[in-house]
Parts: C-alpha cells; sequence; structure tokens
C-alpha cells in the first residue's frame, strides 16, 4: 500500500518494536508484525496487532512498572 504518511513509499511486511507510555510507564514492544514505508519508515499495525500490543501495554500499567521490554511472541 502507499505510505499516507511520506505519500512517496510503498508498505512491506516487517518488524518493528513499538514504544507505549502512560503516566509512569513506559513499555517497549520488540518484534511485532507491521506494514512498514521503504521510503520514511512509518508503520501500519492491522486491528489484531493493535489489540494485542494494547493489551501489552495496559498489562505493564497496571502492575506499576516503570520499564518494561517484550519481544511479542506470536503464535
Amino acid at each position: 500500500m502507499e505510505c499516507t504518511l511520506c505519500k512517496n513509499g510503498t508498505t512491506e511486511m516487517g518488524l518493528v518494536t513499538v514504544t507505549l507510555e502512560k503516566g509512569g510507564t513506559i513499555v517497549l514492544i520488540k518484534e511485532v508484525p507491521a506494514e512498514v514505508c521503504t521510503n520514511c519508515g512509518h508503520y501500519y499495525l492491522s486491528s489484531e496487532m493493535t489489540q494485542l500490543v494494547l493489551e501489552k501495554g495496559k498489562e505493564a500499567y497496571n502492575k506499576g512498572a516503570e520499564l518494561e521490554v517484550v519481544k511479542l511472541q506470536v503464535a
């Protein structure tokens, strides 16, 4: 698909690191499958991946983590 941010690149499947921050909690989620722009690097998550990433962030926030690094393991 064409990148909606830079308008010059197209996307390819790849793996990205997603950073979430809420309050005093920072969560880094590594190796998240996404469509990544070949020009600017902007990424697009599917609705399923978005839901999974948000769940991981919520888990870290609820347990009071300051910084959590998670390697996403998709079955």
